[in-house]
């Protein structure tokens, strides 16, 4: 796998001070969040243990981010700890388009991982990246070096910012809208993007976490 994919990047007029809130946004949001949901984190953390021992809590995994660089994103595990391996034979029931795999009853999630899926509680460890500078709490979600190398040049232009925790495909339908649109509405956001903007994306996202029908 490379550490870093080509991109032609999207030629973009943005202000400094755009790019500062947002950095500040980022951190603050990020940091209120591990210390406020710390308590509530830890008790997940028990949950998912106690599901499966032998498993670990915390499943990271190889994404690709700004100018095609990969890094390490965390999320709580969801699945068992063969999913990786058993993906192989399940790619031929894929249930979107293009480069990306969804599958609405995967058999590789466990009990607790479709709640914390379905609440995008999962994710929450994905602060930890926002605080380092990897994401952002707004932005294109980062995909996978194997989805990557299945894009075309028109894809790859959704490497040109910092990939978010959320963005338009979380608050516009998620596993309902196939590869293709996903691709349009990140480049439609990297194109239009703003302070405001990023705030409004952030307040939509919220009601994901009381169960959104379209998470899977």
């Amino acid at each position: 796998m490379p550490d870093t994919f080509v991109v032609t990047p999207i030629p973009l007029e943005e202000s400094k001070s755009y790019l500062i809130l947002k950095r500040l946004l980022d951190i603050v949001g990020s940091s209120l969040g591990i210390l406020i949901l710390s308590p509530f984190l830890v008790l997940l953390a028990i949950i998912i243990k106690f599901e499966d021992k032998n498993a670990s809590i915390f499943f990271s995994q190889d994404r690709v981010g700004l100018d095609g660089k990969t890094f390490k994103m965390f999320k709580f595990r969801s699945m068992v700890s063969d999913a990786e391996e058993r993906l192989a034979n399940l790619l031929q029931q894929n249930e979107t388009t293009g480069a990306m795999f969804k599958m609405a009853n995967d058999p590789r999630v466990t009990k607790v991982g479709r709640f914390i899926r379905k609440t995008s509680l999962d994710e929450l460890p994905q602060l930890w990246n926002v605080l380092k500078g990897e994401m952002s709490l707004v932005g294109p979600r980062p995909p996978l070096p194997r989805e990557v190398a299945e894009y075309t040049s028109y894809d790859l232009q959704r490497l040109s910012v910092v990939p978010g925790c959320t963005g338009l495909w979380q608050v516009s339908g998620r596993s309902n809208i196939g590869f293709k649109e996903m691709v349009d509405l990140d480049i439609l956001y990297i194109k239009t993007r703003s302070f405001m903007m990023d705030l409004k994306i952030i307040v939509k996202t919220i009601a994901v976490l009381f169960g959104s029908k379209d998470a899977y």
